[in-house]
């Protein structure tokens, strides 16, 4: 599992979950970060449709507000392994710290998507269906620039803020003004 958007001013958090086949390799796959679009947008299509079993879960502006963001992130990741068509005998989680998962054991792995090819995938998926989703809400809000800077807090996303105000897809508990 790994998570998109928990740095972010705007949107959802996003996580994925992927299982992969032991012996499926791409010479590309690597933490989602370390690619550009095309080759992010690419792999997805090959993850979606050669993985045992994928998913993607979701946790809103609003919750996110509620629960704080690490609480979110570890809720988007359990809503993703909730998807799953295969139950895996245990969960690989990018970062440090996780909320453990109802019956199935966990291990921590610090920058694990560029250490083990099903947690790169699923950052992949994460990212690149967040990406989708912040374009989809950039047509709807064009002020903001989230076509480019997705909700994360560029100079440009924090003058748009002040200019315009806040949407309903801002995270009100964080500093939304403060660079």
């Amino acid at each position: 599992c790994d998570e998109a958007g928990r740095g972010c001013l705007a949107g959802a958090v996003f996580a994925g979950a992927v299982v992969l086949a032991p012996d499926f390799s791409h010479p590309f796959l690597n933490d989602s970060k370390q690619l550009n679009e095309a080759q992010r947008d690419e792999l997805r299509v090959l993850i979606e449709e050669e993985a045992l079993a994928w998913a993607v879960g979701v946790v809103s502006p609003a919750e996110i507000d509620e629960i704080n963001i690490l609480n979110a992130s570890f809720l988007a990741m359990h809503r993703a392994v909730d998807q799953l068509k295969i139950r895996p005998e245990a969960l690989l989680i990018d970062g440090n710290r996780f909320s453990p998962y109802l019956g199935i054991p966990h291990l921590c792995v610090v920058k694990g998507d560029s250490k083990y090819l099903s947690i790169a995938a699923a950052s992949i998926l994460a990212k690149t269906h967040r990406d989708e989703y912040m374009k989809k809400l950039a047509e709807e809000y064009p002020n903001y620039d989230w076509k480019s800077n997705k909700g994360y807090p560029t100079k440009a996303h924090r003058t748009a803020i002040a200019e315009h105000g806040t949407t309903p897809y801002h995270r009100m508990s964080f500093k939304l003004l403060e660079g």
